[in-house]
């Protein structure tokens, strides 16, 4: 339970403070880092779904949960996944845009394409989200009314259902490897693209720096991706494993931990927009 706190509130606290000085310094109005905050802000609402229920069932023993609580968790967990799998694509692809084609890329990727894109995304996850909750509520509940998890999902409560779930399950799958297969897609030729730009950079240290911004990223992906694909890509067991706690921690807390970490803390530019923003608030108080 303390590891789960420490990581809900080191999660909270590095994207909040992503989000606070990509805000405030003007130099990051930029594509790059209007994408990284709405991924900072969409981890700390993706973090906030499970982990303080989680914390709750420990430190309180309160262990209940109404229909409509845990319908809402699903469809938040989903929203969330969905729409993070969605910007982590969509920052492949701008990097791939600003490393490749340097001079497009202001009039490719302007503001109004930038807030386009992220609604687009928002709504589409809301869709997706809204259909996966809907089936599965509609399903009876007979076996049991203990959820063996830290919080709800979809794989978990179709282990309740005294229904065939075939038909849930075929959906959850094939939903599953056409939008994660083809994000996953996408990233992998967007950095292929980039690698062999970058293998053409004539100083070393060009080469490097490139390398070192999107390594993380493909880090960060196939962690998220991995562990979630192993949860909804697998046949429904009736038994409840350990496995099917512990897996759920990569796709849930793991990335809203490491992506203040990989994405921002590294950079030399937030490094250097936060110490504005500290010599400023400094200078102002006295």
């Amino acid at each position: 339970m303390q590891a789960f706190l420490l990581h809900f509130i080191g999660s909270i606290m590095g994207n909040l403070l992503i989000v606070t000085v990509t805000t405030l310094d003007q130099s990051l109005h930029t594509p790059m880092y209007f994408f990284l905050r709405n991924l900072s802000f969409l981890d700390m609402c993706y973090i906030s779904v499970t982990v303080p229920q989680a914390c709750i069932i420990f430190l309180l023993d309160s262990r209940a949960i109404s229909m409509v609580g845990c319908a809402a968790q699903i469809f938040l967990v989903f929203l969330f996944a969905f729409v993070e799998l969605l910007f982590l694509t969509i920052m492949a692809r701008d990097r791939y845009l600003a490393i490749c084609h340097p001079l497009h890329y202001p009039v490719i990727m302007n503001h109004q394409v930038c807030v386009q894109m992220s609604l687009a995304s928002l709504f589409s996850g809301i869709i997706y989200s809204g259909f996966h909750t809907g089936i599965t509520f509609s399903l009876p509940f007979c076996q049991s009314n203990i959820v063996h998890h830290f919080f709800c999902d979809i794989p978990v409560l179709l282990k309740l259902s005294c229904s065939d779930t075939f038909m849930n399950e075929l959906l959850l799958f094939v939903s599953s490897v056409v939008f994660a297969g083809g994000c996953f897609t996408l990233i992998i030729m967007s950095y292929i693209r980039i690698f062999s730009t970058v293998l053409k950079f004539p100083i070393r240290g060009e080469r490097k720096k490139a390398f070192a911004t999107c390594v993380p990223h493909i880090l960060v992906v196939t962690v998220f991706l991995s562990s979630a694909a192993s949860v909804y890509m697998k046949p429904t067991s009736n038994l409840p494993t350990m496995q099917d706690m512990i897996i759920p921690v990569f796709y849930c807390i793991v990335p809203p931990f490491l992506n203040p970490i990989i994405y921002s803390l590294r950079n030399k530019q937030i490094k250097e927009a936060i110490w504005r923003i500290m010599s400023r608030m400094f200078c102002s108080g006295k």
